[in-house]
């Protein structure tokens, strides 16, 4: 969980920041940014459950 809320406190203050400064946003649309993050964080989960099925078969 520490983890998960020094993430969220950096992404806090790095967009603060770019915002301040007037810089675009060093990520991808809103929407599409979280969306392209969960799919990424679900194709490794995904992986991760079923390498025993593919270690097996390769």
């Amino acid at each position: 969980m520490k983890e998960v809320v020094l993430a969220l406190l950096t992404g806090l203050i790095v967009g603060f920041l770019f915002a301040l400064f007037k810089l675009p946003i060093p990520a991808p649309p809103a929407f599409a940014g979280v969306i392209g993050i969960v799919g990424i964080y679900a194709g490794f989960k995904l992986f991760q459950w079923m390498e025993p099925m593919i270690s097996r078969i390769f």
